[in-house]
């Protein structure tokens, strides 16, 4: 697979990294993604932490914005079926390149929990889907060809410990943009409701 935000972010071996909700009242809300070692690799901060609905950045662990995410509004959108997000990263003159494209499935409950969500990267054009239902962090995403490239889930003892999601873990196949793949993950989190969103 070729990188689509960075290919610092490509492991040459599976990696497993651990989701922690941020509190609202405390830090704004987002969330932080740790290493085996706990090491902080990501951060997302939404609207709690930036002060703007809709707008989403994803940071390197030491701070540096990766990934500009927002979603697109206006009248396009009121006459929509989807809602479209699009993920931007900096090129070294700090101009935006848009390097994905998400569509956000109706809000109608049921349509929402069996419909798979899709993504399109740029310039590529290669296309993902989101598979399963985020908030029961129960799914995957997946390429063209139905290869899982990230797995969302709950530990089992975490789950028995905790009642709450505010701890996950997400399986990121080797070769994958896990910057990306995190950008994806920011988005699902606002789209229901959750640590990036006011």
């Amino acid at each position: 697979m070729i990188p689509i935000i960075s290919k610092l972010y490509c492991s040459s071996s599976q990696v497993v990294l651990v989701v922690r909700r941020r509190p609202h009242v405390v830090s704004g809300g987002g969330f932080v993604v740790t290493n085996c070692s706990q090491k902080v690799v990501f951060r997302v901060d939404g609207c709690g932490v930036l002060g703007i609905k809709g707008e989403l950045v994803l940071r390197d662990g030491d701070g540096g914005a990766l990934l500009l995410i927002r979603r697109k509004a206006g009248m396009v959108e009121a006459l929509s079926l989807h809602k479209k997000w699009k993920g931007y990263t900096f090129d070294y003159e700090g101009s935006q390149k848009v390097v994905f494209t998400l569509k956000e499935p109706l809000s109608h409950p049921f349509v929402a929990r069996n419909n798979a969500i899709k993504i399109s990267t740029e310039p590529s054009g290669s296309c993902f889907e989101v598979k399963g239902y985020f908030p029961d962090r129960d799914c995957t995403i997946v390429d063209s060809t139905n290869n899982v490239i990230a797995q969302i889930a709950v530990r089992k003892e975490v789950e028995e410990l905790m009642s709450s999601k505010d701890l996950y873990q997400v399986l990121v196949k080797p070769g994958v943009d896990q910057a990306f793949v995190f950008g994806i993950i920011a988005v699902l989190d606002y789209i229901h409701g959750e640590s990036t969103r006011c």
